[in-house]
């Protein structure tokens, strides 16, 4: 957890927020805020930078550090997964949905499993998912004997991925020579315009090409 994310919890205890509200706000689950709070001082001495000093102190000694929020306890190595993701700027609830899915044997979850499993709401599941599945990470299927979606990760879904992002490229690159065009060769605007949609243009097309031509390496 980050200075930034204590300082944010300590405004929403000010504020009178519930500990979902603000597990909710920073997209934690509650145990993970209710945990953060007790052990530093409770609802009413809760201090954010003596909170994050002590955490840090406990971390240089080695004790143990609570259970994780990122997935199952020993993960590690999707925590880390998790982590390049939010940086990239995935955000975490749905990076978190993304990694479960990965790591699970057969690439399938079902809502009520991955909020069981993180912890979650399943509405928070809900919107993970839909953003996955809208930007191609992912797969909806209806398991007609059991009349509930499964979602689905596998090989195409990097495919799927890497096409989706670049044609909405393609789109963007568009509207600016498009924008471009409006505003004419001799302004500088337009100039610039051009140029943007002209690179980004080209990136799209030449991921899209890519992506076809190694596609046979996914099987």
């Amino acid at each position: 957890m980050t200075q930034q994310d204590r300082q944010r919890i300590a405004a929403g205890l000010a504020g009178g927020l519930s500990y979902a509200e603000i597990a909710r706000r920073l997209d934690r689950p509650t145990s993970t805020i209710s945990r953060e709070v007790g052990r530093n001082g409770g609802p009413g001495g809760y201090q954010p930078q003596r909170a994050h000093r002590v955490t840090a102190q406990r971390a240089r000694r080695g004790t143990p550090a609570p259970p994780s929020a990122a997935g199952p306890p020993g993960d590690t190595a999707g925590e880390e997964i998790i982590e390049l993701a939010v940086r990239s700027g995935l955000p975490r609830m749905t990076a978190r949905v993304h990694v479960d899915l990965l790591l699970s044997e057969d690439g399938t979850r079902t809502a009520a499993q991955l909020a069981h499993r993180l912890q979650v709401s399943p509405a928070s599941v809900s919107v993970a998912v839909n953003y996955l599945v809208r930007h191609g990470y992912v797969r909806r299927e209806r398991d007609p004997q059991r009349r509930h979606d499964v979602y689905v990760v596998d090989d195409e879904a990097w495919y799927h991925s890497v096409v989706i992002g670049a044609r909405q490229t393609l789109e963007a690159a568009r509207a600016a020579l498009a924008a471009a065009a409006t505003s004419g060769p001799d302004n500088p605007v337009g100039q610039r315009l051009a140029r943007a949609g002209a690179f980004l243009e080209r990136v799209s097309l030449d991921g899209m090409e890519s992506a076809d031509r190694w596609r046979v390496l996914l099987g």
